[in-house]
């Protein structure tokens, strides 16, 4: 009982990983429970900038004709976190979902978050406080996963993932171990790099794309039954999310004026952690890995540390 109760019991779990009891030092990271934020950039959108380049062309249309309009719906829908990336870090998050973009007026080298618009911050920017973040917490790992890429061709790829491995470098695991806690204390790992494009198949340093488990839906209970439905296919063998995130359309963003999907996903947060707390960790074909939510912070942490406590399950096995 008494290790089962290290497991993070506070609303700050910024030390969750090192904390763990020995039991769970040599299982690997990909049979863990561990919670992760959806789309975890989006409190940052820039209400400024236009809309994605590869965003529907009627609502292109729309944004140059009436952006004081378009934008603040998009930010009202598209903003899936409120913390940011350091707080989410020190609530327990340990997977991070980052959606990039590139400008067209802008250097080569200058990336962005989006979703629907762009952020405000940079990568350099984000990244080089993450690195910071991990300076201070020398026995954290995180994993962050690299998709949607708008706006970029080979030669930003190559500018990015140069920048990835010089930012974090030593810190950084490598594809090829089965990599465990003690294993990456063993040797400073801190960072599993998920990247999802070919650019990244010649470098040891870039894991490939982690699945993710997305609904495409509204109603949790369909999320809920989606979910279940892919357990049931068995899970990979590696690294791969669950999404509890709800995602609207625009039907429902035009029949729900007043709502948001902040408001539309804590109306639901109940039912979706109920899901969270019958989960398993493990190498099973049910087993979950990684749990992703929008708005991780919401009632003081409950997602975060729900996904960690699952992880007392391996115990009880052991």
């Amino acid at each position: 009982m008494e290790d089962e109760e290290r497991l993070c019991m506070s609303s700050c779990c910024s030390d969750w990983m090192s904390e763990m009891p020995a039991g769970f030092w040599d299982i690997p990271l990909w049979n863990l429970a561990i919670p992760g934020s959806h789309d975890t950039m989006t409190y940052c959108l820039d209400e400024r900038s236009s809309v994605l380049r590869s965003s529907p062309r009627v609502l292109r249309v729309l944004d140059t004709w009436f952006p004081c309009i378009v934008r603040p719906c998009i930010i009202k829908w598209a903003t899936t976190q409120g913390d940011s990336i350091s707080n989410q870090l020190d609530l327990g998050i340990r997977f991070l979902d980052l959606r990039i973009a590139h400008k067209i007026k802008d250097p080569d080298k200058v990336f962005y978050f989006a979703h629907g618009i762009y952020s405000l911050l940079t990568v350099k920017e984000v990244l080089t406080e993450v690195a910071r973040w991990l300076d201070q917490h020398t026995k954290e790992v995180v994993i962050i996963a690299f998709s949607a890429f708008d706006g970029m061709n080979l030669d930003r790829h190559k500018d990015l993932i140069r920048f990835l491995i010089d930012t974090f470098d030593s810190k950084i695991c490598p594809n090829h171990i089965i990599p465990s806690l003690q294993q990456c204390w063993n040797h400073n790992y801190q960072v599993i790099l998920s990247y999802d494009d070919s650019a990244a198949s010649e470098y040891d340093e870039l894991w490939p794309q982690c699945e993710y488990w997305w609904a495409n839906t509204s109603d949790p209970k369909h999320v809920i039954a989606y979910l279940e439905e892919k357990k049931t296919e068995g899970r990979p063998g590696q690294f791969f999310a669950a999404g509890l995130n709800l995602t609207e359309d625009a039907k429902y963003v035009l029949s729900h004026p007043c709502q948001s999907l902040q408001s539309m996903t804590l109306s639901s947060y109940s039912l979706l952690l109920n899901w969270v707390k019958q989960q398993c960790p493990g190498p099973g074909k049910s087993c979950v890995n990684i749990i992703c939510a929008d708005f991780v912070g919401a009632f003081r942490n409950e997602f975060t540390q729900m996904v960690i406590g699952l992880n007392q399950a391996l115990l009880k096995e052991a």
